[in-house]
């Protein structure tokens, strides 16, 4: 697997980290260059760690289809080994990590809560997939015929995997905090997929926090709305980790 680290400053000993996978899921890939979302964290104390998990693309067509129907298995294994390696090897602390994605990495970030109960302390999900079956009925994916066929090929249709690997049918197993944030106008992914977690989390005894941003869709776009996310991301994250 090939990813990117970014460290924070020099002086920062022993950082938190933070995991964040990427979108897509497959085709996309991280790629070296600036990300606001990434240097906002560094710049605030956090290492954060992007990793080209099975099924990204720029590794040829074996390694993207090597993650069909693997979401919340194979492809969240290269997560968790990758969150692993980055702690043995870089000597990060282990007690303060989390993971925070947006679209398919909110989707990875609950299904690492939910897998991994013991190794990440927070997990954020923006504009994230909590439940599978949902994609085939509401959103503008399953609005063409090339849309299904496309889910139908990553995902499968197999009612019950679907909803094994859904995260709004594994909070039970779920132990970090949780922030869910969403774009009230998404219509690759609607709210519904956060209000059903939100309900879940609930029903489980951890509530999330929340924050529906009504104006905003698949991915905040307004100079407003960001400086709102990054803000409140930031004081999530502190308050999880204690500071």
């Amino acid at each position: 697997l090939q990813g990117y680290l970014t460290k924070p400053h020099p002086t920062v000993e022993k950082a938190p980290l933070i995991v964040m996978p990427h979108g897509g899921p497959h085709g996309v890939r991280d790629d070296w260059g600036f990300d606001p979302l990434v240097q906002s964290l560094a710049t605030r104390g956090y290492a954060v760690l992007q990793v080209n998990f099975r099924g990204s693309g720029g590794y040829g067509q074996a390694f993207r289809e090597s993650g069909y129907r693997q979401w919340g298995r194979k492809m969240q294994d290269d997560l968790t080994d990758a969150t692993r390696w980055a702690l043995q090897t870089h000597g990060f602390d282990a007690e303060r990590v989390a993971i925070y994605g947006a679209s398919y990495g909110g989707y990875a970030a609950l299904m690492g809560a939910a897998r991994e109960p013991e190794l990440y302390r927070c997990a954020i999900s923006y504009v994230g997939v909590s439940d599978l079956p949902l994609m085939y009925t509401r959103g503008d994916i399953e609005d063409t015929t090339f849309g299904v066929s496309y889910l139908k090929e990553v995902l499968g249709t197999d009612e019950a995997e679907l909803r094994a690997n859904s995260p709004s049918q594994l909070a039970a197993q779920i132990r970090a905090k949780v922030f869910l944030i969403h774009g009230g106008r998404d219509e690759r992914v609607p709210v519904k997929h956060a209000e059903l977690m939100r309900d879940a989390l609930k029903a489980a005894g951890n509530p999330p926090e929340w924050y529906v941003e009504a104006t905003e869709g698949h991915g905040f776009i307004t100079e407003a709305a960001q400086e709102t996310l990054y803000t409140r991301v930031d004081g999530f994250l502190r308050g999880c980790f204690g500071g």
